[in-house]
């Protein structure tokens, strides 16, 4: 019990820490010193205890005084300012939004490291593949005689900042450039990782894992599954199932509709993220998926966009290269999101610029890449982020952004959902990590599922060299982005957001498996294996999770 408290305590001073500084804890302050005419001296402390909510406003508002305000009262006023005025809802939001990025408690006396990664195995094999990507790039830099970064002539920036909404319609020469590291190249990094204090065994067992991944980790088998996504059951309602066919309005379709409408007047972020379990109705998903990421239209937020939006006018960075050349060998070419070309340059500039971005590091086992100013290579006190926000773009980077351009038409508003759904998401899928949502984690899951409970498909496809990884994992690590019809995509993102998890991309990659199991086990090569599973666009996500977890597998 003293540890759970203990606990709590430590998550509440983290949660208090981060919300010190922001917009929300200026607004508060400055509204609570209005409407209580609350002075606020350093000296005044309080030992009542109280709940985790009210503890995290007198930190927010510092210690509170006033002549008119007794302090036995005062936990009843904090509550009644916050309900009267509207804050409670925003506060409650705020910390709810911490709380999904809050990383694991840790022993108080637990390193950064450790925090960011507990197994030093790989923390050690995450440092090594951000050498060999950063040699990468140093390499290209060499080889093309183009400085990391440089200033923009007055000249280009106007043109840049003319054209800025037509950015598609440019042609640069991106020829000699080439994808920092490819969804390939990652694979074979995972495949090689071995934990160095675990003797797999050399015979083979039934009890062995014969996937590619040979890392020993936590995951969930087939009931803790169900269990988690019980939501999913085929007992209840879901969009992408129950509105395949028109149904009355009583129905679940015109119910669900309504109760997101309430949702969304609550203002509550949980109960958002519980709402979208179910799926969203197409009209409300934008309004939700804001809600529950507490993506806000304060004024602050756009010049903040605006301010990247200078940055890249000014600045041209080797990274914006890779992103154009990205853009043009995936959206571009993609028949659902080609018309989105320009938003995708206008979001990932501004995202490489965002130094915001580099606070997610503090619980990724991933570290910003460093350069150093021209001619002082290794001292440190010339060292930069590189780039600023010290995500190198891949391969296949562009489609996060691009399923979102179908839900926001506002620039700053596509850049916002984009970044906190990148910091709490998809960092994951590429960074090496023992996460239970790490793309680590996410192969073993997929690879157990199917050798537990499609033991024949399986077993067929590795013996005649057809690992269903080496199929599914491009899948896994765009989020299934590019390959799912859009709305299906949606409907699937909904589930992410709504159980805070990536843990149903290893569900949906080994239900696709299932789904084809009879054309598979015709094929005779890896080729063929592809080949089957090359167009996966016109499934439908939400019937094939739910046969796979409730019906099918036993």
């Amino acid at each position: 019990m003293q540890g759970e408290e203990e606990d709590l305590s430590v998550s509440i001073a983290h949660i208090v820490q981060k919300l010190k500084g922001t917009t929300l804890h200026c607004q508060l302050e400055k509204e609570a010193r209005g409407m209580l005419s609350i002075g606020v001296p350093s000296n005044a402390v309080y030992g009542t205890p109280l709940t985790a909510l009210l503890k995290l406003c007198y930190f927010l508002l510092g210690s509170l005084f006033s002549p008119d305000i007794k302090l036995e009262t005062l936990k009843e006023d904090v509550k009644d300012f916050l309900k009267a005025s509207g804050w409670e809802k925003k506060l409650q939001n705020a910390v709810y939004r911490e709380l999904s990025v809050l990383p694991a408690p840790c022993h108080p006396a637990a390193s950064a490291e450790h925090i960011k990664e507990p197994l030093a195995y790989m923390r050690r094999a995450q440092a090594s593949w951000e050498k060999r990507v950063l040699k990468s790039l140093n390499s290209m830099c060499t080889e093309l005689n183009i400085p990391l970064a440089r200033k923009r002539p007055i000249d280009e920036q106007k043109e840049l900042l003319n054209k800025w909404n037509e950015m598609g319609t440019d042609e640069p020469d991106l020829s000699l450039f080439r994808p920092v590291y490819a969804p390939k190249d990652f694979l074979e990094v995972l495949i090689n990782l071995r934990n160095p204090n675990y003797d797999i065994g050399e015979q083979p067992s039934f009890t062995n894992h014969l996937g590619l991944i040979q890392v020993p980790l936590k995951i969930k088998d087939m009931p803790e599954l169900r269990e988690f996504f019980k939501e999913l059951s085929l007992n209840t309602g879901q969009l992408g199932v129950d509105d395949s066919t028109p149904v009355p309005p009583e129905l679940f379709e015109n119910e669900h509709f309504q109760l997101g409408k309430k949702v969304l007047a609550e203002h509550d972020s949980a109960a958002a993220q519980q709402y979208v379990r179910q799926g969203c109705p197409t009209a409300l998903r934008a309004d939700l998926w804001a809600l529950i990421l507490n993506i806000s239209d304060q004024p602050e937020d756009i010049l903040y966009y605006e301010q990247l939006k200078s940055n890249v006018i000014q600045h041209d960075l080797l990274s914006d290269s890779l992103i154009y050349k990205d853009v043009k060998l995936t959206a571009s070419n993609d028949d659902y999101y080609f018309v989105f070309e320009d938003y995708l340059y206008q979001v990932l500039l501004c995202f490489s610029r965002d130094t915001s971005v580099l606070e997610h590091f503090s619980y990724n086992s991933a570290s910003p890449p460093k350069s150093y100013i021209r001619g002082k290579l290794g001292l440190e006190e010339f060292a930069v982020l590189y780039p600023p926000n010290g995500v190198i773009p891949f391969h296949g980077f562009s489609m996060y952004v691009a399923p979102l351009c179908f839900l926001y038409n506002e620039p700053a508003k596509l850049y916002q959902v984009f970044r906190e759904m990148y910091v709490r998401y998809f960092f994951r899928l590429h960074s090496i990590s023992s996460h239970i949502s790490g793309i680590m984690s996410l192969c073993l899951l997929f690879e157990t599922l199917l050798q537990t409970h499609l033991p024949q498909l399986f077993y067929h496809l590795r013996e005649i060299g057809a690992q269903p990884l080496r199929v599914s994992f491009k899948w896994m690590v765009r989020g299934f982005s590019g390959y799912l019809a859009t709305d299906q995509l949606l409907l699937l993102w909904d589930r992410i957001l709504g159980y805070n998890s990536l843990e149903i991309l290893a569900v949906l990659a080994a239900a696709v498996f299932a789904f084809r199991a009879m054309n598979l086990m015709e094929v005779t090569s890896l080729a063929a294996a592809e080949a089957v599973l090359a167009d996966i666009s016109t499934l439908k996500v939400m019937p094939l999770l739910q046969i796979f977890l409730f019906a099918v597998v036993t």
